[in-house]
């Protein structure tokens, strides 16, 4: 049987996160050895709400994890990645902890098991069967737009740059090709360009999106700047792209605390 690990980033979503981990009921436990909520220091009260839903759950193979600084987004995914590796996992899971993504979509792929023939299982908003709600007709566009500028340039059909829920086999992090990425919200751009030049086998799905109380993030104008660029350099010259260090400190260690 698969070892499963699922990895929910957590920052300042104390209000979503207990919806994400009540989410994992009997049939999706089933699939999932451990799960790991990655705390990147947050400063509000969701170390504590997660903590309670353990106790009161004792039942459930969930740990709580702490990193030592704040690595952003991305640098909290390197996190995961890195525990998944150490601990012989044969996949990762990622679900975004703030409840804008669904892990009932990824159901199907684990009970039929189509998991196993990709590298790559990638939540995708913009593909047909997909539901949004909640987002905006503006941003909509916008990525549409961005997917089909990422598909020219990959020779691929993307129609995600980045959902909050993926499935990875970590046979491909062997190599750690995503450690010099970004640590914030760019990481995922690196990871869909990286994933095609190491040419890992990828599927995209359909996902339900919803957005209701939750607090982005996204600096809109300049995220869309740095995209454009990082697919420039991409598409003149990969090996630049593969060799850039594109970490703002470049002496994190990507270690976390285990608090439970």
């Amino acid at each position: 049987m698969d070892r499963i690990l699922l990895f929910i980033p957590m920052y300042n979503c104390a209000n979503q996160i207990v919806r994400v981990l009540s989410s994992l009921d009997e049939n999706v436990q089933k699939y999932l050895t451990e799960v790991i909520v990655v705390n990147n220091l947050s400063t509000d009260n969701g170390e504590e709400v997660v903590l309670d839903f353990i106790n009161s759950n004792p039942t459930l193979p969930i740990h709580l994890l702490r990193n030592h600084e704040n690595y952003g987004l991305g640098g909290s995914h390197k996190t995961a990645f890195d525990y998944a590796i150490k601990n012989n996992f044969d996949y990762i899971i990622v679900l975004h902890g703030d409840n804008q993504g669904h892990i009932e979509d990824l159901v199907p792929y684990l009970e039929n098991k189509d998991y196993k023939f990709y590298d790559c299982l990638l939540g995708a908003r913009f593909m047909k069967g997909s539901k949004l709600e909640g987002y905006s007709l503006f941003r909509t566009f916008g990525n549409i737009v961005y997917n089909f500028l990422f598909s020219i340039a990959t020779f691929k059909p993307i129609y995600d740059l980045g959902s909050g829920l993926n499935m990875y086999s970590t046979k491909i992090f062997k190599n750690k090709f995503y450690e010099k990425y970004y640590d914030n919200l760019m990481f995922n751009y690196c990871m869909i360009l990286g994933s095609f030049y190491y040419k890992h086998k990828t599927k995209f799905f359909p996902i339900r999106w919803s957005e209701d109380d939750q607090v982005s993030n996204v600096k809109l104008v300049s995220q869309a700047y740095k995209v454009l660029a990082l697919l420039f350099t991409f598409v003149i010259n990969r090996k630049m792209f593969l060799n850039n260090d594109y970490r703002t400190n470049k002496n994190y260690t990507y270690q976390a605390e285990v608090i439970k």
